[in-house]
């Protein structure tokens, strides 16, 4: 008899476990180019999730992508489950501008905002720009099709009645191109909406000379920071890219984790907590996030459109009231 309950008991614990096993939840993340900040997000929330597997049931991958526009409208299109995204693009999205023009993509929802970004516009020393109306008649990667940092770009030319993209030789190369194609003289410089540091400078500064263009002194960039809720201005230190060697004055957003209202509550918890839980392993996987709060999760976004499942995990950590 105790030799059957012994067998019953493992016979049982198997079926447990081959139940929990089908049980798991996989759930994908939409980023952006491999060489920027989203990529490594994307994967350090995975990490988190993947390493607490057991306690939520969760299985985390990450997948590279176009960037923010792509991700919101595969999220729509149900095709992803969560997707990073600049702050400005989600306020497009929801708003029906931009991108989203007259389409408004009212289920959106917000799990938690990360990083800053900077619009960043790197160039090559020998091409002489030295400001942002230097670019007149040069090749400059605006950023791919679809992309946020596109977006992101062309607001910029709109609202500046002395330059336009019609005065610059327009590329649309994927971020990850840029180092090769700026080095190779493909291109005299690229903008790029980035978390800093980020490997994409890094690599262009070690194979070419380049320098970081300030944006402080554009008109259009000065009506955009006074007039979006999403923009802010913001500092690349001197010395973070070799050859760089003064203080870059921009503007930027800030990279926000995005699904859909249809995503369950408990998944979006889940996930959610085990980022507050784990919150000082999560700040040491990228120098982006060295002077990250719990706090600064909850910046940069409509608080009206945060998903109930992040909105638990927030109250429960007594960062939401």
């Amino acid at each position: 008899m105790g030799k059957l309950s012994t067998l019953s008991k493992a016979a049982l614990a198997s079926m447990i476990l081959g139940a929990s096993a089908y049980a798991i939840e996989f759930i994908t993340i939409g980023t952006g180019g491999v060489t920027g900040v989203y990529y490594p997000t994307g994967g350090a929330i995975c990490r988190i999730m993947n390493k607490n597997k057991k306690e939520t049931g969760i299985k985390c991958t990450v997948e590279s992508t176009g960037g923010s526009v792509y991700n919101i409208k595969t999220i729509k299109a149900g095709e992803l489950d969560f997707g990073i995204a600049q702050s400005d693009v989600v306020y497009q999205a929801t708003h029906g501008e931009g991108k989203f023009k007259d389409k408004p993509y009212k289920d959106l929802r917000v799990v938690m905002s990360i990083h800053p970004e900077l619009l960043t516009l790197a160039v090559r020393k020998d091409t002489g720009i030295k400001s942002f109306f230097d670019l007149k008649g040069k090749k400059i990667n605006i950023g791919n099709p679809g992309s946020g940092q596109e977006a992101t770009v062309k607001m910029l030319f709109e609202n500046c009645g002395k330059l336009s993209l019609d005065d610059i030789k327009v590329e649309q190369l994927k971020a990850a191109e840029c180092p090769n194609a700026l080095k190779d003289k493909k291109i005299d410089g690229y903008f790029y909406m980035v978390g800093h540091p980020t490997a994409n400078f890094k690599d262009a500064a070690n194979s070419t000379e380049i320098d970081l263009i300030s944006l402080k002194d554009v008109p259009a960039a000065q009506k955009l920071v006074e007039e979006k809720p999403y923009y802010a201005w913001g500092t690349i230190p001197a010395g973070m890219y070799k050859g760089v060697d003064h203080d870059t004055e921009t503007y930027g957003v800030k990279a926000v984790l995005v699904t859909s209202k249809q995503m369950p509550e408990k998944t979006v918890y889940l996930l959610t907590k085990a980022i507050l839980d784990n919150f000082d392993k999560f700040k040491k996987l990228h120098p982006a996030y060295k002077n990250l709060t719990k706090e600064d999760l909850l910046k940069g976004f409509d608080h009206n459109i945060l998903h109930p499942g992040a909105a638990k995990a927030f109250k429960e950590a007594g960062i939401l009231k």
